[in-house]
Order: structure tokens, then C-alpha cells, then sequence
């Protein structure tokens, strides 16, 4: 659903990237309560894992394909407001190195797979779980449908930002009803892959799942024979050095890297290469008669692959794993500077209480 340059006027698109700004910098904010000395540096990978399968295209209709949009798999496993910043690095490495998504339709870009999914896919996922028993398999259907919901939300916004800007004369009505048909079915992909994603960390480390923080595994004591529940630990105030809770997360993190870069840099040469559903509707519907030409497109990774090599399966292969240390590295760093800033707030915090003390 990567909205190219020439699809929106520059009045909405511009306003669409102001509020995309303010999205992001809510989301700073708010991710310094969500990231810690675990979860910063696999916010990254998340990133990187999102960038990876969005190159895969799978199909869902006759001539058309669709790839997940990751909203709802970030805001599950790292938080809602981390999960805005990994899905808007994606698309900006995209924008920038691939010549994906129109870099004018950055704003617009950020607001339709990366603000709308994440509210709607959390706001879903959490009421679900309110409800649901506390468990890893209501984890994981709350998260299909927080997902599956989410890319028809999607695509219900850009339909909106059509009716206020669209360059073509489409009826909304037309752009609205093939939007939603063709992204509902793209929308039981994503919340299968989000399902399977979620469902697999869940099995392995729980406690690193943002969204299954409700999930409590008792102490067990054996007692005269019996397991019995252990009492309540104090909780512990002062955090874990930070050496051990990296080595804590080390075996999970190269495990989702080695994931990303199979899946980039081999798998998605068989992804399906069909439009996916907004190129699909564009056509179809006569939005794309004003597409103007990126601006990257002389980029060497423009198009995922790698400019002067001919060879298909290695070009593709290459730009993916280059796109995917792209990522993890730019997310890593931004995951980590936000890390950083929460610790020098806490800090402050902390001197100004004892010098109230004093």
C-alpha cells in the first residue's frame, strides 16, 4: 500500500506529513515508557523482521498480491507507540534507498500503514484481551484480529485522503469499495503472518512480548510432596545490569536477524509479482494517471536490486539483505537514543528528588 508521488495534491500530502511529524514525536515520547535494556535493541530487529516479509508478496486474488503492512505485529510485540516508529523507519529506508513509496507520500505513507494500523490493531488487541482469559492462545487471537482489522483501516484512510486530494476525478465511492474489497483479503494475511509471529515469540519468550505483559507464570514450590504457588516477590525497583538482560535477549535477537536476512535475501525471490492491492486499484480505477517519477529512482537499490547486477535471484538477494542491515541498523540506533534519553530523564529525576531531600 505504498502510495506513490502524483496520487495526492501537495496541500494533503503536506498535511498529512505534519501530522505524520506529530505522530512520531507523540510516539518518541511515549516509547521511552515502552523501551528498556531488552526491548530497545529488538525493536530494531522488529523493524528489520517488518521490512524483510513486507517483501514478500503473497497472492489473494487473480492478478493481485498483497504484503504485510506490520502495524499491528509491532504494536504487539514492542508497544503501540515503538510500533509507529518501527513501521515509519521502514518506510523510510523504503522510500529512501528503494525508491518505494513516493518520498512527497512519505506523510501520507507513515499515517496509512504505520499510525492508523497501530491505533486501530492495539485499540482491537487490547480490548479483546480485557476480555478474553489470560492466555497465550487469547494473545494470539487478539492479535489476528487486531491485524486483520487494521489493513482495511488502512485502506479506508487512504480513501479519505483521496476524497480530500485524489488528482484524478474517480468517484470516491468506486476507490472505497475496491480499497476495502481487495485489502479484507489482504487483511487475513497479515493477521496470519502477525498470529504466527506472535504465537512463535510467545512460545519461546513471553516475557518479551509487549502486548502478553498480563501473562504471569506462577512460581512453583514443591511442598510435602506438592507444587504449590510460591508468595509474591517484592518487586524489584532497581533494573538489571545492562550487560545480563543483553545477554538475555542475544540468542532471540540473531535468531530474528538470521530470520530477516533468509527471508529478504532468499525468500522473497518467489514472492508473487503481481501488483499489490493499491497498485491493482490504481490501475483498475484510473488513480495513477498523474504517478510522477521518484525521486530516488536512479537510486543503485531502486526496485529492490542491486543496480549493474544482472542476475535476478543475487540482485534481489542483495538489495534485501542490504535493506535489512539497513534497517536494523537505523532502528537500532534511533530504539537506542530514545533508551538513553529515558535513563538521563530517570536520572534527573532522581537528583531533583534528592536535592529535595536535602
Amino acid at each position: 500500500m505504498h502510495v506513490p508521488d502524483g496520487f495526492i495534491n501537495a496541500p494533503v500530502s503536506i498535511a498529512a506529513g505534519v501530522a505524520a511529524a506529530g505522530a512520531v514525536a507523540v510516539s518518541l515520547r511515549g516509547a521511552r515508557r515502552e523501551l528498556d535494556e531488552r526491548t530497545a535493541p529488538l525493536a530494531g530487529l522488529v523493524a528489520a523482521f517488518i521490512f524483510s516479509v513486507q517483501m514478500l508478496n503473497f497472492p489473494v486474488a487473480a492478478g493481485t498480491s498483497g504484503h504485510l503492512l506490520g502495524g499491528a505485529l509491532a504494536a504487539v510485540l514492542v508497544g503501540p507507540y515503538t510500533g509507529v516508529l518501527c513501521v515509519s523507519v521502514v518506510l523510510l529506508m523504503q522510500g529512501l534507498l528503494f525508491a518505494d513509496g513516493g518520498l512527497t507520500a512519505l506523510g501520507v505513507n507513515v499515517m496509512n500503514m504505520a499510525v492508523v494500523t497501530v491505533i486501530v490493531a492495539y485499540a482491537v488487541f487490547r480490548g479483546l484481551v480485557k476480555i478474553l482469559p489470560d492466555t497465550r492462545r487469547s494473545v494470539t487471537a487478539a492479535a489476528f484480529t487486531g491485524a486483520l482489522l487494521s489493513v482495511p483501516a488502512a485502506a479506508g484512510m487512504f480513501t479519505l485522503l483521496y476524497a480530500l486530494g485524489g488528482t484524478t476525478d474517480v468517484p470516491v465511492g468506486k476507490v472505497f469499495t475496491a480499497m476495502v474489497g481487495v485489502h479484507v483479503l489482504i487483511g487475513i494475511g497479515e493477521a496470519a503472518i502477525t498470529a504466527l509471529t506472535v504465537g512463535a515469540v510467545l512460545a519461546v519468550r513471553p516475557d518479551l512480548v509487549h502486548g502478553a505483559s498480563s501473562l504471569v507464570t506462577p512460581l512453583k514450590l514443591r511442598v510435602d510432596g506438592r507444587l504449590v504457588d510460591a508468595p509474591a516477590a517484592a518487586p524489584v525497583r532497581t533494573p538489571a545490569p545492562a550487560a545480563a538482560a543483553a545477554r538475555s535477549t542475544t540468542k532471540v535477537w540473531a535468531t530474528g536477524l538470521v530470520t530477516a536476512l533468509l527471508l529478504a535475501g532468499f525468500v522473497s525471490f518467489y514472492a508473487s509479482a503481481s501488483p499489490d492491492g493499491l497498485e491493482k486499484v490504481a490501475a483498475d480505477q484510473g488513480i495513477d494517471q498523474k504517478v510522477t517519477a521518484h525521486a530516488a529512482s536512479d537510486s543503485p537499490l531502486a526496485d529492490y536490486g542491486v543496480k549493474d547486477i544482472s542476475d535476478a535471484r543475487l540482485s534481489g538477494g542483495l538489495a534485501g539483505v542490504i535493506g535489512v542491515g539497513a534497517t536494523v541498523a537505523v532502528g537500532s540506533g534511533i530504539f537506542w537514543a530514545v533508551r538513553r534519553r529515558r535513563a538521563g530523564d530517570h536520572g534527573a529525576d532522581d537528583r531533583t528528588a534528592a536535592s529535595a531531600a536535602l
